[in-house]
C-alpha cells in the first residue's frame, strides 16, 4: 500500500501564521522552534493524521520560504520527542510519543512545556466533570446486582435489561414513547456512532455536519471512508442558528447519505436548535432520503430555558436516529453509551458489533442504570455548577479580555469565544508556556476553520477558571503586536 503524504502545501495552509517575524516569534524564540510546535499542535488536533507522512525537508522548505536547516532542525525536535518515526530510506511519518499514546488521562504537553517540566498547568481541552458524590452509591448498588450475571458468559452485545429500560423511561418522559428494544448500548456515544457510519455510509459518501461540531466525530467519518460536508451555524441568530435551507441543499446537492448533528447545546457553542427546526429537519431527512444521526450526549446540561423535545419525537419513520451517553451527564470514566433507533436498524448494528467488541462492562451499565433512576436531582446540583462557573469564566473573560466576544449559549459546558484577530492555533500553540492548555478552534471544523475562534469548558472549578483566563491573558498578550492585529468583525461564518 502506498504510503499517504501530506502535501507541503497542505501543511503549509494548516501552519497558518506560525511565525511572525523573520528568524523567530517575538521572545527571540528560534524558527525551527516555532516551527515543529505548530507541526505539534496539528498532530494533536487530528490536522496531520497518526501515520501519515510529512513533506520531505526540501519540499516543505521551499513552500515555507525557510531554510532547509530551519526544517532539518524543527522534524529533529519532533523524532525527539516522538511526534515523528523516521526508518532508513523513507519519510518521517507522524505519531504520539508512548506516554501520550497509552496514557489518554495525561494532559497533553507541548515541546516548550517540557523544556520547563515541573511548570504547573491547567488544562482547558476537556469538557467534562467530576463524578458526582452519588457514582460510589451507583457502584455499590451494581456491585449488589452483578450476581445475577456471574452464571452467564457477561458479554452481552445488546446491554443489560435494567439499563435499557431505564433509558427508554428517560425517552418517554421527554415525550418520545420509546421500547427498550429500540436501544443498543455502547462504550459510549462515539463507539455508537462509529458503528451508525459503519451501516449506514459508505466510502466516499458524504455525512452532513454543524459547522463548528465535535472534533472526535469528524475524525469517526474520515476514518469510515466517508467525507464530512460542513453546514455553518449562524451563532448571531440563537433562536434560529441552524440553516435548514443550507441543510436542505447540501444534501441535495451531495447526495448525503448521512448527517450528525449536535441540536442540543452544540459542542462547542452551547446553542440550542428550536422546535420548529427540529420539525423542518426531520422533513428534510424524509423528502432527501437522509438518515439524521442526532447527538444527544449534552442534552441534561440545560443552563437557560426550555429544551424542545428530541428530535425523534418529530420523526414519521426511521429517518432520526438518536446517540447518547452518561459521559457528561454523570462521569467520564463509565464509558456507557446507547443508540435509539428502530429494531430493523438496532439488528444491523448488533451483527456489525461483533467484529469491533462483544459489548459493555456489566458493572458500568448497573451503575448507569443506577445513576439515571436517581439523575434528576443529581442533574439539577450539577447544572447549578456548570452555572456559577460560567457565571465565573465571563466575569474572568470580561476582566482579562474585554475584547473578545462570547458566543451566546443555552447550555452544554462551554463558550465559544471570538477573538479579534485570527489567532487560535497560535495562541494554543503558546499557552502552555503561560500554565494553560488549550484546543484551537480549527479543531472543531474542517479546512482550516475557526482561527478566529476558541473553545473554553467551563466544567472545572470556579478557582482554577479565573486562574486559567489570567494565564490565556497572558499568553495573548505575548503574540505580536501583527498576530493580534485586529480584523473586520464578522457577522457569518
Amino acid at each position: 500500500m502506498a504510503l499517504r503524504v501530506i502535501s507541503a502545501p497542505t501543511l503549509t495552509r494548516d501552519l497558518g501564521r506560525w511565525r511572525q517575524d523573520e528568524g523567530g516569534d517575538k521572545r527571540g524564540r528560534p524558527a525551527y522552534l516555532a516551527l515543529a510546535e505548530s507541526i505539534r499542535l496539528l498532530i494533536h488536533d487530528g490536522r496531520a493524521p497518526l501515520g501519515v507522512a510529512l513533506p520531505s525537508e526540501r519540499d516543505l522548505a521551499a513552500t515555507l520560504g525557510v531554510s532547509r536547516t530551519t526544517v532539518t532542525s524543527s522534524y529533529a525536535l519532533l523524532r525527539e520527542h516522538g511526534y515523528l518515526i523516521s526508518r532508513q530510506g523513507s519519510r518521517s511519518t507522524v505519531a504520539l510519543p508512548s506516554d501520550v499514546a497509552h496514557d489518554g488521562g495525561k494532559p497533553v504537553r507541548s515541546i516548550l512545556a517540557l523544556m520547563s517540566p515541573n511548570q504547573p498547568t491547567i488544562d482547558m481541552t476537556f469538557a467534562a466533570m467530576s463524578a458526582p458524590p452519588e457514582t460510589t452509591d451507583a457502584y455499590s448498588a451494581a456491585l449488589q446486582g452483578l450476581p445475577l450475571y456471574l452464571c452467564t458468559h457477561g458479554m452481552d452485545s445488546v446491554g443489560v435489561s435494567p439499563l435499557r429500560e431505564a433509558i427508554a423511561r428517560r425517552y418517554a418522559e421527554r415525550g418520545l414513547p420509546t421500547d427498550p428494544d429500540q436501544i443498543l448500548v455502547t462504550l459510549g456515544a462515539q463507539h455508537g456512532l462509529r458503528l451508525l457510519l459503519n451501516v449506514l455510509t459508505a466510502p466516499a459518501e458524504r455525512v452532513l455536519i454543524d459547522h463548528p461540531t465535535y472534533p472526535n466525530a469528524i475524525e469517526a467519518i474520515r476514518d469510515v471512508g466517508a467525507r464530512p460536508v460542513p453546514v455553518p451555524l449562524r451563532p448571531e441568530n440563537p433562536e434560529s442558528a441552524w440553516d435548514m435551507d443550507g441543510i436542505r441543499s447540501a444534501a441535495r446537492q451531495t447526495a448525503a447519505s448521512a448527517a450528525y448533528l449536535l441540536p442540543d447545546f452544540n459542542n462547542p457553542t452551547g446553542l440550542l436548535m428550536g422546535a420548529q427546526d427540529r420539525a423542518e429537519l426531520a422533513a428534510i431527512a424524509r423528502d432527501t432520503r437522509m438518515t439524521v444521526i442526532i447527538d444527544e450526549s449534552m442534552v441534561d446540561q440545560q443552563l437557560d430555558g426550555e429544551t424542545p423535545p428530541p428530535v425523534a419525537a418529530f420523526a414519521r419513520g426511521p429517518e432520526i436516529v438518536t446517540i447518547g451517553s452518561a459521559s457528561k451527564s454523570f462521569w467520564g470514566g463509565l464509558r456507557v453509551g446507547w443508540v435509539r433507533a428502530n429494531p430493523a436498524l438496532i439488528t444491523k448494528l448488533i451483527g456489525i458489533r461483533s467484529t469491533v467488541d462483544l459489548g459493555t462492562p456489566v458493572m458500568d451499565q448497573l451503575a448507569t442504570a443506577y445513576l439515571l433512576e436517581h439523575a434528576d436531582e443529581m442533574l439539577v446540583h450539577r447544572r447549578e455548577q456548570l452555572r456559577s462557573r460560567r457565571a465565573a469564566l465571563l466575569e474572568a473573560l470580561a476582566e482579562e479580555l474585554p475584547e473578545w466576544r462570547v458566543v451566546p449559549s443555552a447550555g452544554g459546558m462551554s463558550l465559544w469565544v471570538q477573538l479579534p484577530s485570527p489567532v487560535s492555533s497560535a495562541l494554543a500553540a503558546v499557552a502552555p508556556n503561560h500554565g494553560v492548555l488549550l484546543a484551537a478552534g480549527p479543531r472543531f471544523g474542517v479546512q482550516g476553520a475557526f482561527e478566529r475562534f476558541l473553545r473554553l469548558p467551563f466544567a472545572r472549578e470556579e478557582s482554577d477558571l479565573r486562574i486559567a483566563v489570567k494565564s490565556i491573558a497572558s499568553a495573548y498578550s505575548a503574540l505580536t503586536p501583527q498576530a493580534a492585529e485586529p480584523l473586520a468583525p464578522i457577522t457569518y461564518y
